[in-house]
């Protein structure tokens, strides 16, 4: 294990960012690359410095995560808890950063570490969206919004559980984790799925069931619906719907082309 107390911010750096780090467009988020990525190995030197394990530093990153779907739900529409959220999740996304970084670097990568940065991935972004239902309710009780909020919970867990279940699937068939086609094992055999998946992964509709995406936009919804001033929060209620309908349809559409490519043989 590499020295703590001996580390700079620029080792953390060096071999907490491998190169090829930022280009991995399916993992590194964009944020990452455009800042987080620059500010997060000061942090990681600040806390390998306090004695912090990566596995220490995930449970945190949860723990923001979570927070700011808690303070998200908080009864009424006021704008601080939109924007307090949106900034946890900048905290949860920076913290995701560093215990990567902190694993690289102390060479403690592990199984225990992907699966617990998954599952908090997992428990983030279902909280979210939940609390943005409530928040568009105005409380914790039945009317629509708070439903819309947890169908959308739902088809995100749903998502993540179809890209993750194709590893699972492969392996227990016997199957290497990776098809040995490579990239083309992700486009559909069918033209016209494989032009509808270009589509959409250029529109990035995806990424608004996202945490950082989502969070901003809520910001951006209570800043509307502040402006406007009234009693119904009609810019919030508008995105529980917009973000429910693309949970549903992206749902289905993730499971089709799945099946649909190579990624199954």
């Amino acid at each position: 294990m590499r020295s703590r107390r001996g580390a700079r911010v620029a080792d953390v750096r060096a071999l907490g960012q491998p190169p090829g780090l930022k280009e991995r467009r399916n993992e590194e988020h964009w944020a990452g690359r455009l800042y987080m990525r620059s500010l997060s190995p000061y942090v990681s030197w600040a806390l390998l410095r306090l004695g912090l394990s990566p596995n220490q530093v995930t449970y945190l990153m949860i723990a923001a995560g979570v927070a700011a779907a808690a303070v998200l739900s908080l009864p009424g529409a006021a704008l601080w808890p939109a924007l307090a959220a949106a900034v946890l999740v900048q905290v949860y996304l920076l913290l995701d950063c560093v215990d990567g970084e902190m694993a690289r670097y102390l060479r403690r990568t592990s199984v225990t570490g992907v699966y617990l940065d998954r599952i908090g991935h997992y428990l983030v972004e279902v909280a979210l969206l939940a609390a943005l239902g409530v928040r568009a309710q105005g409380a914790w009780e039945t009317g629509g919004y708070v439903e819309l909020g947890l169908v959308a919970a739902l088809g995100a867990a749903l998502i993540k559980a179809e890209t993750d279940n194709v590893v699972v699937a492969r392996a227990k068939s016997g199957l290497p984790v990776d098809p040995e086609v490579g990239d083309r094992a992700l486009r559909p055999r069918s033209t016209r799925l494989a032009l509808a998946r270009q589509l959409a992964a250029a529109l990035r509709v995806h990424r608004i069931i996202g945490a950082v995406e989502l969070s901003l936009m809520i910001a951006a919804a209570a800043a509307a619906d502040a402006l406007v001033g009234g009693h119904t929060p009609a810019a919030t209620r508008a995105l529980t719907v917009l973000v429910a309908a693309v949970a549903v349809v992206q749902t289905a559409a993730h499971l089709v082309s799945i099946v649909a490519s190579r990624r199954l043989q």
